[in-house]
């Protein structure tokens, strides 16, 4: 995740010690003093969903799958993950809040120290969740909104789960559990998002991530309705402008890019036209901190059956099964090539990826774009969006000449 609101407004959050190493420059309480060493895990905990979304990564289904986890199974999946230091555990799914016993697992999770957050559609929360989410010690609820009403209902295969969606954040709000906004763009509903920024500030949130289409499960099957290089560039501009736009009248939106580190190098190259280049060599330098692309170091993810993946997009292909090894003995093996080459991408990239003068902030960007787009695992992320010049550091700025050299 990229912050924007951090990187370009100053906006303090209970993430800059785990992105950026900047704990103790951070007036807010922190989720960890220092950058992660472990990564931030997300658990599928469940294929089964309540509504068929035409870019769902995981492949969702509206029928039970076979191989999903006991409560006794996921309470042990917890545990290893918190013997192994995660600092973070993502219940996703699938719809997570279809499995009876979520709460008791939230619970088990916050009793061992893991910080227990959750990815929903917002649908199935009632305010009787809510509490008892907050109550067994949910720190976070991120609910997905892919537009406003026809939009967003159309991309989640059901009428009403726009208004559904809104009410499960009403709730939320309602018991004091922290909530953001979740926003995957296509062609499809890309002219929807500022109406959906307005949706969030309207509702009192304060937080929005704002997802590039990754080209995993159905994703792979949407392609086609990805935004081209130059329609996304403008997408991250327009995001640029309205958290400065809301941050100049006051309002203290946390505003995240995810999923896209074209976004790092384009946000100095932003930094350096709106404020300058001392501006542009301090968001450099978080960036250069927070590391760029963290498939298969930073981010991890579990599915419902125990699989482990190199991040929750990329859900074609395991490294290994928690039934059979600790998580931690799976991420820590390098006799994987698949991961030991993805932790020295540096060394394999090809093309204008080789010589990007941002490489060291951005690694490359999605090799599992790159590998859907190409067959290649290390050609260019074809969603890359930079200028010729940028890459080569012709530009002009404070990074020029001081990458890939």
């Amino acid at each position: 995740m990229i912050s924007i609101s951090k990187l370009l407004c100053d906006l303090d959050a209970e993430g800059d010690g785990l992105r950026y190493d900047a704990a103790e420059d951070s007036k807010k309480p922190q989720i960890t003093d220092e950058k992660q060493r472990r990564p931030v895990v997300v658990w599928n905990t469940t294929r089964r969903c309540n509504l068929y979304c035409s870019h769902c990564y995981a492949g969702a289904e509206l029928e039970p799958a076979t191989g999903e986890f006991t409560t006794a199974e996921g309470k042990a999946f917890l545990e290893q993950l918190a013997d192994y230091g995660a600092p973070v555990v993502l219940f996703s799914g699938g719809e997570p809040l279809v499995r009876d016993d979520l709460v008791e697992l939230v619970a088990h999770a916050a009793d061992l120290g893991l910080r227990p957050v959750l990815s929903s559609n917002g649908t199935l929360i009632t305010r009787e969740k809510a509490a008892a989410l907050r109550d067994a010690g949910l720190q976070y609820a991120g609910i997905s909104v892919d537009g406003l009403p026809k939009r967003n209902d159309r991309f989640r295969g059901e009428e009403g789960a726009f208004d559904a969606a809104v009410r499960g954040i009403e709730h939320c709000l309602d018991v004091g559990l922290k909530t953001g906004l979740r926003y995957t763009i296509t062609e499809a509903n890309a002219p929807d998002l500022e109406g959906v920024v307005d949706l969030l500030a309207e509702k009192g949130l304060d937080r929005f991530c704002f997802y590039h289409l990754d080209y995993g499960g159905r994703g792979a099957e949407i392609v086609d309705a990805d935004l081209t290089p130059e329609e996304k560039r403008e997408a991250v501009r327009r995001v640029a402008d309205l958290t400065l736009e809301y941050h100049d009248r006051g309002e203290e939106i946390e505003t995240l890019l995810v999923g896209n580190y074209a976004d790092a190098a384009f946000l100095v190259e932003y930094a350096r036209e709106e404020f300058g280049e001392a501006k542009a060599q301090a968001v450099y330098d978080y960036l250069e901190r927070n590391g760029g692309d963290p498939t298969g170091e930073r981010i991890a993810d579990v599915d419902y059956q125990g699989n482990v993946h190199l991040t929750q997009f990329w859900q074609g292909y395991s490294l290994g099964n928690v039934r059979d090894r600790p998580f931690g003995e799976i991420w820590e093996d390098e006799s994987n090539p698949l991961l030991e080459a993805l932790r020295n991408r540096e060394a394999h990239l090809k093309g204008k990826c080789a010589e990007c003068q941002y490489q060291s902030i951005c690694r490359g960007g999605s090799r599992l774009r790159a590998l859907a787009a190409t067959g290649d695992l290390f050609e260019p992320d074809p969603q890359c969006y930079l200028t010729t010049d940028e890459v080569r550091g012709e530009s002009g700025g404070p990074v020029a000449g001081s990458a890939a050299d």
